[in-house]
């Protein structure tokens, strides 16, 4: 495997010994009722913590209005926040840096997730027939009702809030989840954003909304600390824009001015957890040299493949997904050119230990062919 993928790399404030992130994502394992990050997730993280890398959590909700996904985490809470606590006690044990991404899922939810029953909001009324992960299987997404712009500051103080308890927690910073058809991303896409405010029309205006909330969280951790994620011609959740070339453009420029720490790019040809065309990656190599910073490229990769873009200096670090979940000890296969465990799709969401914690290490499955 290339050494470049194994150098050390600078990221904002990290000093990092590899190049290969733990990708956020959502697994529906927090301690129900209540969203709580339990002990199976703080055994899961530690699984795949290794020193000098870098674990980006999986999408938590900054308040419940935010909630998309039953046994999703929070950080909204006392509780909450005592769990990820212990979380990111055994990431730092191991001697990795953890980021927690920050979540408000906008229209992607459903009542029996909202406080109150309340119905979710957006951007614009859209019902563009999504569907939600309920208790016990995906159902149908309520339809949303649109902000007023005077609540819109509201929100963006959920992030603040959230981002505050992340810092008071012990995590290393925090990563802005803006791409996948979530709030931030619904208003930055003229798929789904049709205001006529301040917050609406022009690129400049639908990117608002994202520049507030980095403003916010700015108060709380500095820019060095913060990434954004995005997912530039990323359909997933019925997103589409019509210029999509612009806004990213926009928003990579106005990322780089604002000197966060990373730019996380999620390619095109991946559509929620699935790989839905063998188009080589082009989104984070094309943003990089707008956004000047290291970039992290995420969506369909193997080690051959991370191992190209990263030794080219398209990227800077590479996230993986699907095989981060099969394989704990992810990094050193790679490095070491050993074979990957086949992940199981099945598992992906729901369920508990089974395709959680017990997918084994290559050296457990040596000392299981010894004995």
């Amino acid at each position: 495997m290339s050494d470049q993928l194994f150098a050390p790399v600078r990221v904002g404030a990290f000093s990092l010994e590899h190049r290969v992130v733990l990708a956020p994502l959502t697994r529906m394992r927090s301690e129900m009722p209540g969203n709580v990050p339990g002990p199976a997730m703080a055994k899961y993280y530690e699984q795949r913590a290794t020193p000098g890398g870098l674990l980006v959590g999986e999408a938590t909700f900054v308040s419940r209005q935010g909630n998309g996904g039953y046994g999703s985490p929070g950080i909204e809470n006392d509780e909450q926040a005592a769990g990820w606590q212990k979380v990111v006690k055994a990431v730092h044990a191991k001697g990795a840096a953890m980021v927690l991404q920050l979540w408000h899922v906008g229209r992607v939810s459903h009542r029996s997730l909202q406080p109150d029953g309340g119905v979710p909001v957006a951007p614009s009324v859209i019902d563009a027939g999504l569907r939600v992960l309920l208790a016990g299987k995906p159902g149908s997404a309520t339809p949303p009702r649109a902000l007023e712009t005077e609540e819109i500051a509201g929100v963006v103080e959920q992030y603040r809030a959230a981002a505050e308890r992340a810092r008071d927690v012990g995590f290393d910073g925090i990563e802005l989840h803006a791409a996948n058809g979530y709030l931030i991303d619904q208003f930055l896409q003229d798929g789904s954003n049709k205001r006529t405010d301040r917050y609406g029309g022009s690129v400049e205006n639908r990117a608002r909304f994202l520049f507030e909330v980095l403003g916010a969280v700015s108060k709380v951790w500095s820019a060095d600390r913060i990434g954004v994620r995005i997912g530039p011609s990323n359909s997933f959740n019925e997103m589409h824009d019509s210029d999509p070339e612009a806004l990213f453009s926009y928003v990579a420029a106005g990322l780089r001015e604002r000197k966060i720490a990373y730019l996380h790019v999620i390619e095109p040809r991946v559509k929620g957890n699935a790989v839905v065309n063998d188009h080589p990656p082009i989104a984070a190599a094309s943003l990089k040299p707008i956004f000047g910073g290291p970039v992290i490229a995420a969506g369909g990769f193997n080690g051959k493949d991370a191992a190209a873009i990263v030794s080219e200096g398209k990227v800077d670090m590479v996230a993986f997904g699907r095989h981060f979940i099969a394989n704990p000890d992810l990094p050193r296969r790679l490095k070491e050119g050993l074979p990957l465990n086949p992940y199981d799709r099945d598992t992906f969401y729901y369920g508990g230990v089974t395709g959680y914690l017990d997918y084994p290490t290559f050296c457990e499955l040596e000392t299981t062919a010894v004995a």
